[in-house]
């Protein structure tokens, strides 16, 4: 068996593998967060996307923020459009989803990314660094700043930051302001559990590898296209870039969103202050 039919039955068996345990647990899951009201940010597309749907299927009022105009939400998901990187945006949006529902339960800072150019630390500019920053830093600060209030009056609420493996493996070429970024989150996250997990607010992080979104998908067609090479390589070549994955393939957006589902379920009351990676194996070190 070649190395590209290894590649491709890798994807197959996690795809039926997601399936499977979906159907499994759907019963056990389907009614844990009825009556709580959960915000994801960056909610209308890859991991964001997946992340709303597990939660709303979990019985949750789910309500997603983006920049951009879904072209669609699933049933019993709720848009707000916003763009939380500038210094009024956090505002605006627990303003909304709480004059309309009075509470968030549950919020989940999935927004983020880079849009840096590569080159290295050399090709970056203050904007650059500024942008990177205020998207992957400030923003879930400063939503945590306008939501965390009516969590500490009720004593109860789950919040999760959604980090990366860059955190602690950065790619210098064309991410490090992201890398950077993400690394100040996690670190943030763990002095805030320690703040208000005494007072009734979890606390979390999630740290992901690489994710195969549509995102991830049309990158991978523009390395096969301009590097005349198979998709299959391209996706190896991007793998052996990160050091390699022991699991062979990046993570499917729905393996991320069920590690959630189960993080702000009342299942996991007892987990706070702790950084959860989901990387296939990719870090190298303990």
């Amino acid at each position: 068996m070649n190395r590209k039919s290894v590649l491709v039955g890798k994807y197959h068996t996690a795809e039926i593998c997601i399936k499977q345990f979906q159907i499994n647990q759907q019963m056990d899951y389907q009614n844990e967060l009825v009556g709580q009201v959960a915000l994801v940010t960056g909610g209308t597309k890859g991991a964001g996307k997946a992340i709303a749907e597990r939660l709303n299927s979990a019985g949750a009022k789910v309500i997603v923020t983006a920049r951009s105009q879904p072209e669609s939400v699933a049933n019993g998901i709720q848009f707000i459009p916003s763009d939380l990187s500038t210094q009024d945006g956090p505002g605006k949006v627990a303003s909304k989803v709480l004059d309309q529902f009075g509470k968030i339960d549950i919020l989940v800072n999935n927004m983020g990314g880079s849009e840096t150019p590569g080159g290295g630390f050399a090709a970056l500019t203050h904007e650059d660094w500024e942008f990177a920053l205020r998207t992957n830093l400030l923003a879930p600060v400063g939503l945590d700043r306008a939501i965390l209030p009516q969590m500490l009056e009720r004593k109860s609420g789950v919040i999760i930051h959604i980090g990366s493996i860059q955190g602690k493996l950065p790619l210098h070429d064309s991410t490090l302001p992201y890398a950077a970024a993400k690394a100040g989150l996690i670190n943030y996250s763990k002095g805030l559990a320690k703040e208000v997990s005494p007072k009734g607010v979890r606390v979390l992080t999630v740290s992901p590898g690489w994710i195969m979104t549509a995102a991830s998908k049309r990158m991978m067609e523009r390395i096969s296209e301009s590097s005349d090479i198979s998709i299959e390589a391209a996706t190896q070549s991007v793998m052996d870039a990160l050091g390699g994955i022991p699991l062979g393939r990046p993570a499917q957006p729905e393996e991320v969103a069920e590690l959630v589902g189960f993080l702000v379920s009342p299942r996991a009351g007892y987990l706070t202050g702790t950084e959860y990676v989901i990387d296939g194996g990719t870090i190298p070190t303990i």
